[in-house]
């Protein structure tokens, strides 16, 4: 069997759909680590999605994540990326809801083509005027 991570069709899907399967499934330190500090925020990381996560700095990830009611926060994780066995120590940092205000953020069309792709389980109930 071939790993996803290596497989063609795996690397053709969009980043939030790469990311939230390596979040749920790696055995990688990186995603371990991620699944523990997520779960110490309180989300389910088998119903939260990654909207994207990359490098920002030397020691530093910058990531954004939508839970499965709806939430979106954007956090900084910190480790030293030069130490790759730093990173089963590494720490959240800066995390933000940014619920009411993703749409101007700069990942705002990633965190849409997620929401589309996972809408939230939660849903909104109006209430009928007659």
């Amino acid at each position: 069997m071939v790993h996803p991570v290596h497989d063609d069709v795996f690397m053709s899907l969009p980043v939030h759909i790469q990311y939230t399967h390596l979040l749920r499934e790696s055995p990688l330190d990186l995603w371990r680590r991620l699944r523990e500090l997520l779960a110490g925020q309180g989300l389910d990381p088998d119903a939260t999605v990654v909207v994207d996560l990359f490098p920002d700095g030397a020691d530093q990830e910058y990531g954004q994540v939508l839970t499965d009611e709806g939430r979106v926060y954007r956090f900084d994780l910190r480790y030293d990326r030069e130490h790759p066995r730093s990173v089963r120590s590494a720490t959240l940092e800066r995390w933000t809801d940014i619920t009411e205000s993703w749409q101007t953020e700069p990942l705002g069309s990633r965190t849409a083509e997620a929401l589309i792709w996972a809408p939230p389980t939660v849903k909104t109930q109006l209430t009928v005027i007659e």
